[in-house]
């Protein structure tokens, strides 16, 4: 599954999912229109901490992490289980 795949199943709003055995409260908002998402995750009774924003550019997709490594984002968002 791509990145993009990945991000676009993850439901809008407020879920939940587990990623390498932690839980996590995800946070995933759509903006303008659905070419800006922002998603955050929160390792619910831990410390990580998830953040990223992707526009959808003519050149195609842009992904910024939010101050952490770009490996980190992209394999949570690839491995994080909803539900």
């Amino acid at each position: 599954m791509t990145f993009r795949a990945a991000l676009d199943a993850i439901p809008a709003g407020y879920s939940e999912g587990v990623f390498q055995g932690r839980r996590y409260r995800i946070e995933k908002t759509l903006l303008a229109g659905g070419r800006s998402v922002k998603l955050v995750a929160w390792e619910l009774g831990g410390a990580d901490y998830i953040s990223l924003n992707v526009y959808a550019l003519a050149a195609g997709d842009a992904l910024r992490p939010c101050e952490m490594p770009e490996d980190k984002v992209r394999d949570f968002v690839s491995g994080v289980a909803i539900g």
